[in-house]
């Protein structure tokens, strides 16, 4: 990550092996995943990911983009549901049930986010009417802990969304954040045969979103729920 957020930019085979010695330590799905390391480091500041260069891996993969450009991200760890997907440069962005959760390596940083009571995000299908979430937000720097902030959440009907080359009607749903200093709309598009989040915009700060493209799911989260 640079001063920002995520950014693929061009990397020494020498940073690349340090990025690779930390992933051995991770999970059995981190060790392998690493193999898949070598699509994040095709240039700046950008990455356009083919469908051919994920298919030509079989490991999880997601993109991950900012106001500064993007990066292929692979999975490297599993801890309860919480997903670490790790970046080149050892960035990493924590998602549980699709929702950003944590990043870290990057500028701001989003510590700790935290939903409190009902959590709708499991299955976005069965949004109702009027639903609203309770976040509380742990960003640095600042030490701006303990931002309580709401989201309004709203189905905006199917749209087409293109990955890859394909194109894939989703549903669209609008969470409008507001409190402590947040004023910014998050943005779903869920798969309404069985839950998934294919695509999302999230805010990690007041000021600062992430936009974020399932490539190559991993298995488990596309089963029915």
């Amino acid at each position: 990550m640079n001063r920002n957020v995520l950014i693929s930019r061009p990397t020494t085979w020498c940073t690349c092996l340090l990025f690779l010695a930390a992933m051995s330590g991770c999970s059995a799905i981190g060790k392998s995943s690493v193999q898949a390391v070598g699509l994040a480091i095709q240039g700046a500041p950008d990455v356009q990911a083919t469908a051919d260069d994920v298919a030509a891996n079989r490991f999880p993969q997601i993109k991950v983009t900012g106001p500064s450009g993007g990066a292929i991200l692979v999975l490297g760890n599993l801890d309860d549901g919480r997903q670490a997907w790790y970046s080149s440069e050892r960035s990493i962005v924590f998602l549980r049930d699709g929702v950003v959760v944590a990043t870290h390596g990057g500028n701001p940083e989003l510590r700790q986010m935290t939903i409190i009571g009902a959590n709708p995000f499991h299955d976005l299908r069965q949004l109702k009417p009027g639903t609203q979430v309770e976040r509380r937000y742990d960003v640095m720097p600042g030490h701006r802990y303990g931002m309580r902030v709401t989201g309004a959440l709203q189905m905006q009907g199917r749209e087409p969304v293109q990955i890859l080359g394909r194109t894939r009607e989703l549903l669209h749903v609008r969470e409008r954040l507001s409190g402590s200093g947040w004023k910014r709309d998050n943005h779903y598009w869920v798969d309404p045969a069985n839950g998934f989040i294919w695509k999302s915009v999230q805010a990690i700060a007041p000021d600062t979103h992430l936009e974020i493209v399932q490539l190559k799911p991993y298995a488990r989260d596309l089963r029915p729920r």
